[in-house]
């Protein structure tokens, strides 16, 4: 009995210690420890970081490893991520603001260096994705850090550099082109020390001196175009910061480029913007290389010095830059002008495919970052971050549709958003046939929004002015209204002809095996996008009045009814602006009138089991169309109208009570041989869909934090998140589920189909408008609903009901047709298959 209750009061003498502290105290006499269910505690992930491995890890998969820092509310611990869980993060399972349960631990000894050890976290359980550990934490950051004793110096565990003491830096979470960490320095104050200018040489004395021996004077530049920056890091390099920078410099001369290596990229790139003057000393000069591209300068009428390159280094010889302040440039300098050639949106269709242009405007659409993985062979598996935008500047109907990457200024990238004002520089123009023209990012992009336009070189140009008087004449309400967030947004639309793939051709869409769909589908990773074609015949089409969506406390999906009102455009009567309050006051200063209602939230009340039940079996038996419910049938399956003080904990349960298989008409077609080959086919892949993600939503000022949350990837670090609760849900009266089989009857896809149904929805910008009967074939060809309707004219547009469309699938009777299909990850266990496009095979061209 002694014994007992002395064991007793040592469990509850350990179970009063903090979860970390009392964790890492017992790592101290073991060597790998295997948590219990009830020795488990939730733990909030508040930062997750990546770093390239080392050369001797190289026969695992993953080039990169992972830090991860928790805290249980009373410490933070800084951990390291065992490569066998790389996957999680991959899938964005495992990601900042979530909760996670660690069921295996070691502790980790650095042999090669003294007092430097951390835990390593071997396996785990994802848990809620909201954590209540951090809903009771005001500043995570004041939490002390957890160490060992005796390796309280150790700086990796205390900074932000990786555990793993290989590597001096962090990466972006999601690409290589971002600047990450502390060690990037920017905002450092410029020089305004006299500088001796008597002995400087010109640019183009450089190509002559470059091969005699020579001793480098200093120089005297402007930065008049800027790359971004390039990590070529790969496994066994020895450098520790192999980061690369292209700059176009110019004296009174010529321009000729210039390079910054390695570390001085930390410490120098954000500092050096297009219009900073340098005054450089101890450089070195090296033969040009000539596969990198170059920005289109023709419009500066300089000449252009080719040959070399400008060299910046760290050592060998050690470069000094000096950053000269602007009021300290003197006109005898001699030194250009930074020039821009800014084309209007009327004006795009004249440009030459491939020429680059500057553009201005403003934005009305702004699609969620996507990730596209990059096809070079050579180093580490790397991602691009992009999103798609549309921006008016009034010269035209149709906006500039922008497909622009991540320009390593990851601060910009992230609050793009509509009503905006928005610069993009050296873009290049995609001449399509039967589209209408792109701009997509050149390496030499810089992109700018409303808050950074301040001291660019460009404010005085006569079309950014001609730009900011039309803005003038504009008025929030009616920009509101045309205004969109998110969603799926794919361009160019798919041809009108599909081309058989060549391995000497990038094919728009490759051609693979329905075998090979399934490793596709299990390849992606977060946010990542694939565009493919398969070839089958379509076997099955249902009409779904459900969106897929995943609970805030856990991972599983549900299918629920839409119910949401489309409260935009009531937000708008509802407290318009005034006149005066044009575009360009609300976007230069904080909004007046912002754009605001109480909103009544709706939520449909759960079903009784019994008619659940009926449903489920409704739907088993051949999907026979029920009878219509009619108003006021059943209370129980009313929509409900909740008032705006109802209880905190019912909102928070908002639409997560409502029946996966909510009673609904069943509108669906199948193919007269589908249920026989159904039994024959060897898998069906079904975990595609339409989610709430896939769909874009209205713009509102009040909302833009969360909208633009929504939007992003997810972040590095935690940071409180803001209230979603009063964003509306998404407006889907409802979308297509087709089943593809493939052509040889092994394997079966699932694909969602959302026809464009009005010229106001963002995926109807450019998308090809022939006339046609409305067909489900027809439809599935085309991509929308003909016509689409207009409310900008305020045309009547009837479209034909679900029902009529699939009356017309027979059509689609054994017909061999090619689809394409745009995945999409979405995170955690929601893949998104999109049906974009269906060829018959008479549409193929066989050549």
């Amino acid at each position: 009995m002694e014994d007992d209750s002395s064991s007793s009061s040592m469990v509850t003498g350990l179970s009063n210690v903090p979860f970390l502290q009392r964790t890492l105290e017992r790592l101290s006499s073991t060597q790998c420890l295997k948590l219990q269910t009830e020795e488990e505690a939730s733990v909030a992930v508040i930062a997750l970081q990546r770093y390239l491995s080392e050369q001797t890890e190289v026969q695992q998969p993953d080039s990169y490893r992972y830090d991860v820092t928790i805290t249980d509310g009373v410490w933070r611990a800084k951990c390291f991520i065992h490569p066998s869980l790389n996957h999680l993060v991959h899938a964005n399972t495992l990601r900042t603001g979530a909760c996670i349960s660690i069921t295996q631990c070691s502790f980790v000894y650095n042999e090669r260096r003294l007092g430097h050890g951390y835990i390593c976290i071997e396996k785990l359980t994802c848990g809620v994705e909201r954590s209540a550990v951090l809903q009771r934490i005001k500043d995570v950051s004041s939490l002390p850090m957890l160490v060992k004793h005796g390796m309280e110096r150790s700086v990796e565990l205390q900074s932000d550099v990786p555990l793993n003491v290989n590597r001096k830096h962090y990466l972006s979470l999601w690409n290589n082109d971002d600047p990450e960490g502390d060690i990037w320095t920017s905002g450092s104050p410029s020089s305004d020390t006299v500088l001796d200018v008597s002995k400087i040489t010109l640019l183009g004395s450089l190509e002559s001196s470059f091969k005699n021996n020579w001793k480098p004077l200093p120089l005297l530049v402007k930065i008049i175009h800027k790359s971004r920056l390039r990590y070529y890091g790969k496994l066994g390099l020895k450098i520790d910061y192999p980061y690369q920078a292209y700059f176009e410099v110019a004296d009174q001369s010529g321009t000729m480029s210039l390079v910054l290596w390695n570390e001085l990229c930390p410490e120098f790139y954000q500092r050096l913007n297009v219009g900073t003057v340098l005054y450089i000393q101890s450089y070195s000069l090296k033969q040009s290389y000539s596969k990198r591209s170059h920005p289109q300068m023709d419009h500066h009428r300089m000449k252009t010095f080719n040959s070399v390159e400008i060299c910046l280094n760290p050592r060998n010889p050690a470069s000094v830059i000096t950053v000269v302040s602007s009021k300290s440039v003197l006109p005898e300098w001699g030194l250009p002008e930074v020039s821009y050639q800014f084309t209007t949106r009327s004006e795009l269709e004249k440009l030459s495919n491939n020429s680059a242009c500057d553009i201005i405007g403003l934005i009305t659409f702004v699609g969620r970052v996507e990730r596209v993985k990059s096809k070079g062979k050579m180093g580490p598996e790397k991602y691009w971050t992009y999103r798609w935008i549309h921006a008016v500047d009034g010269t035209s109907d149709q906006p500039f549709i922008l497909e622009v990457f991540s320009s390593s200024q990851p601060e910009i990238f992230s609050r793009i958003c509509p009503m905006s004002y928005l610069v993009c520089t050296q873009m290049r123009i995609c001449q399509v046939e039967g589209s209408l023209p792109y701009l997509t990012s050149s390496c030499e992009t810089e992109t700018f929004i409303t808050g950074y336009h301040k001291g660019q070189p460009y404010v005085s140009d006569p079309t950014v002015k001609s730009f900011i008087t039309w803005t003038k004449t504009l008025k929030d309400n009616v920009v509101l209204q045309k205004t969109a967030v998110g969603g799926h947004y794919c361009y160019p639309c798919p041809p009108q002809k599909y081309a058989q793939p060549t391995p000497d051709t990038s094919a728009q869409a490759p051609l693979v095996a329905v075998a090979d769909l399934k490793k596709e589908l299990e390849a992606l990773q977060y946010r990542e996008h694939k565009k493919l074609a398969i070839q089958g015949q379509i076997t099955a089409v249902r009409y779904m009045k459900h969106l897929k969506i995943t609970e805030s406390q856990g991972t599983e999906e549900k299918e629920v009814t839409d119910v949401s009102t489309d409260v935009h455009e009531a937000d708008a009567q509802s407290n318009p602006p005034t006149d005066e309050q044009t575009t360009a006051t609300s976007l230069t200063s904080p909004p007046v009138g912002k754009i605001s209602a109480s909103r009544k939230k709706r939520r449909m009340k759960t079903r009784s089991d019994s008619t659940s039940k009926k449903a489920a079996q409704s739907s088993l038996n051949g999907g026979s169309v029920p009878e219509k419910r009619r108003p006021g049938q059943n209370n129980s399956e009313e929509v409900q109208e909740e008032s705006d003080d109802e209880p905190e904990q019912l909102q928070d349960v908002e639409f997560h009570l409502q029946l996966q298989d909510q009673e609904t008409d069943v509108l669906s077609w199948e193919s007269s041989s589908w249920r026989k080959q159904r039994q024959e086919v060897s898998e069906h892949l079904c975990q595609g869909g339409l989610h709430e993600d896939s769909i874009s939503r209205g713009f509102t000022f009040d909302d833009k934090d969360v909208l633009l949350q929504q939007s992003n990837l997810q972040p590095t670090r935690w940071t409180p998140e803001k209230n979603a609760d009063t964003i509306p849900r998404v407006a889907c009266p409802g979308y297509y589920q087709v089943t593809i089989l493939g052509i040889n009857k092994q394997l079966a896809v699932d694909a969602a189909y959302l026809p464009v149904v009005s010229s106001d929805e963002p995926r109807a910008v450019g998308l090809p408008q022939d006339p046609h009967g409305n067909t489900m074939l027809s439809c599935l060809s085309s991509g929308f609903l003909c016509p689409l309707s207009d409310s900008t004219n305020h045309s009547e547009v009837t479209h034909p009901e679900p029902e009529e469309i699939l009356v017309t699938a027979s059509e689609l009777e054994d017909t061999h047709v090619v689809c394409i299909l745009d995945l999409c990850h979405l995170g955690g266990d929601q893949v998104e298959v999109l049906l974009s496009k269906v060829y018959r095979v008479m549409e193929v061209c066989l050549d």
